[in-house]
């Protein structure tokens, strides 16, 4: 029998200033190394080596070596679901300058939640899919319908579940900045895959950040009447 889970131990993890700013470069999905991760924190590289070790302890965190470089990357996708969570619940910071107010606006229009797409055109995206009965919702998660699977199969979505993966197919995200839930889960990791594929969307400011392209646009509107 499991003991109940040790909330105090991930609390204070993710409670230090420095491991959050390192936990939320990594909310994009990627992997980066140490150094990037200092930068991103406002920390020396040997500071950041000892955060970086207790995240890696936790369980939060893990790294590959790559020659003389560490490149790190959240652990699994509940990692990023608990700190999208996290900023569902929190109060928003105060917006100190300009270039902070115009890269939490690109944020909130779109941005990759860990694989998925998220923000107002993840959550845009997904509504449209409901609308046109590609996907159903089912208690916490979503349901891919025929009509979804030959629609998404016609776009070169990759729409068959992991081998023993034990991430949700299609689990309902909610969406810190609209409020609403957003297509999250191995569907959801799929999908955005190939929207950056066919270059619909592409990374813009930092690791996070998603904007949508010219051919984006035409084809969010020909192929799902999506307006954007």
């Amino acid at each position: 029998m499991n003991n109940s889970p040790d909330m105090i131990e991930v609390a204070s993890l993710i409670g230090e200033p420095s491991r959050i700013a390192i936990l939320l470069s990594l909310l994009g999905g990627k992997s980066l190394p140490a150094s990037e991760l200092a930068r991103a924190a406002r920390i020396t590289p040997q500071t950041a080596s000892a955060h970086l070790s207790k995240l890696v302890e936790g369980g939060l965190l893990v790294h590959e070596s790559y020659g003389r470089h560490r490149y790190y990357r959240l652990a699994r996708a509940e990692v990023a679901q608990a700190l999208e969570a996290l900023s569902v619940i929190a109060r928003p910071k105060p917006i100190r300058s300009l270039r902070e107010s115009d890269q939490v606006k690109a944020m909130r229009y779109a941005r990759t939640c860990y694989d998925h797409l998220a923000g107002e055109i993840g959550v845009a995206l997904t509504d449209r899919m409901l609308e046109l009965r590609m996907l159903e919702e089912s208690g916490k998660d979503f349901l891919l319908t025929d009509v979804g699977k030959n629609k998404l199969l016609e776009l070169g979505v990759d729409i068959e579940p992991v081998a023993k993966s034990r991430r949700s197919f299609a689990r309902q995200c909610l969406d810190w900045s609209e409020r609403r839930h957003h297509l999250a889960g191995i569907l959801g990791a799929a999908v955005t895959k190939r929207l950056f594929e066919l270059g619909w969307i592409e990374r813009f400011q930092d690791n996070r950040a998603v904007r949508v392209t010219k051919t984006g646009i035409k084809g969010f509107a020909d192929e799902f009447g999506l307006q954007l």
